[in-house]
């Protein structure tokens, strides 16, 4: 059975990070999603192997040479014929190279034209520079990950990059997709990550609002480490172990699994001002023993627990190997597509490619005479590896 969005078509510009992150979504979900790499990327002939970029998985890859007007001539025809286009250059890049929304939505009234920038197309940061721990910064966001007395910690890039970035473009893109249905005119899909970043921080703003969180106190906080029953503690052996107690029922059977059910200081359990001394208290039964100990005690319980693993250990653990959350793809141990459905099936659709791997056929696929292909291809308006 087909994934969810099989039957789209969907041209990526290739670019790094949350673009590439939102191509690998849509192509689990079903799209055949055609990444259009620089043509000076391809280096030669392409491996047998697959290229090591778990996030260029799911897709074709076609090379061109869009400073060639014969290579812009080509993406145009393919706009002609596409659903929705992704990129992530900065703002203008693409309409200085005569590929900008006006021209492709010309050639194409249908199409969803999705941009991904940090800072987004308009505003005094839009055309500098700037990273995931940039527009994280500047969302709000960044000043709270963190313990207490410490500088911001930034989460991997997995907020701006990933979560405030690839999936808000794979939302946006998907959402104007669903309004083209109706209206039969695609629009511009404005993602940046600053904005995405943001939108994820929602609930903290209305904690805020509420009394509820203190945006001057990192890592004091109920969900920010602050509490002694929402944090990571070290066991004997060195690993740690999870434990998210909030609710009140949850919070009991912390305490009577670790032994602590009769001790009056645990008591009141939301006075913020006993947190840091309760904290030492439990960190000094967590590391009495293993991480594998307290799974003994504590799985399958409502403390609210988990074993604090890494990558490698996660793909083993046995409720991540009965959902099938990660799987083995050409050789690789890799997450599975996600979320899931119960009539669709969505999977990976092809190993990650090579620069120019596919650029020949896709171009025939696409519609294109094969002689100009052949033309094109001895130019050096596309290259095939």
């Amino acid at each position: 059975m087909s994934g969810p969005l099989s039957g789209y078509r969907i041209i990526e510009i290739a670019g790094i990070g949350p673009g590439p992150f939102a191509a690998m979504m849509l192509a689990d979900m079903g799209a055949e999603v055609i990444r259009v790499e620089r043509a000076s990327a391809v280096r030669g002939p392409a491996p047998d192997t697959a290229h090591f970029d778990i996030l260029l998985r799911g897709r074709r890859n076609l090379a061109l040479d869009l400073k060639d007007p014969a290579g812009v001539a080509v993406l145009l025809d393919l706009v002609e014929s596409a659903d929705a286009l992704i990129e992530g250059f900065r703002p203008g890049v693409m309409e200085r190279l005569g590929v900008g929304p006006e021209v492709c939505l010309g050639r194409n009234e249908r199409l969803v034209f999705g941009r991904m920038t940090g800072w987004g197309q308009q505003g005094p940061y839009a055309d500098a520079a700037g990273h995931d721990i940039n527009y994280i910064a500047l969302a709000g966001a960044l000043a709270h990950f963190g313990r207490a007395d410490q500088p911001p910690t930034p989460p991997l890039n997995m907020v701006g990059d990933f979560g405030g970035g690839g999936m808000m473009l794979a939302f946006g893109v998907v959402c104007a997709l669903l309004e083209a249905q109706r209206s039969g005119r695609g629009q511009v899909v404005d993602a940046a990550m600053v904005d995405g970043s943001a939108v994820l921080m929602s609930m903290f703003w209305a904690f805020s609002s509420a009394g509820l969180f203190d945006e001057r106190a990192r890592g004091a906080n109920l969900l920010d480490t602050g509490a002694h029953f929402y944090d990571v503690y070290r066991c004997s052996d060195g690993d740690y172990v999870s434990i998210g107690s909030i609710e009140p029922q949850f919070y009991a059977q912390l305490l009577e699994l670790t032994g602590l059910s009769g001790d009056e200081e645990f008591t009141a359990q939301m006075d913020a001002s006993r947190w840091p001394h309760l904290k030492e208290r439990l960190a000094e039964v967590f590391a009495t023993r293993t991480r594998a100990e307290w799974c003994e005690v504590m799985e399958g319980t409502d403390v609210c627990f988990a074993p604090v693993l890494t990558m490698s250990e996660a793909a083993e653990h046995p409720h991540n190997v009965a959902r099938g959350t990660f799987v083995e793809y050409a050789g690789v141990t890799q997450p599975a597509p996600a979320p899931r459905f119960d009539r669709s099936r969505a999977e990976i659709q092809a190993p990650p490619a090579h620069p120019g791997q596919h650029s020949r056929q896709v171009l025939i696929d696409w519609g294109l005479d094969p002689a100009r292909v052949d033309e094109l291809i001895d130019t050096g308006a596309v290259r095939q590896a």
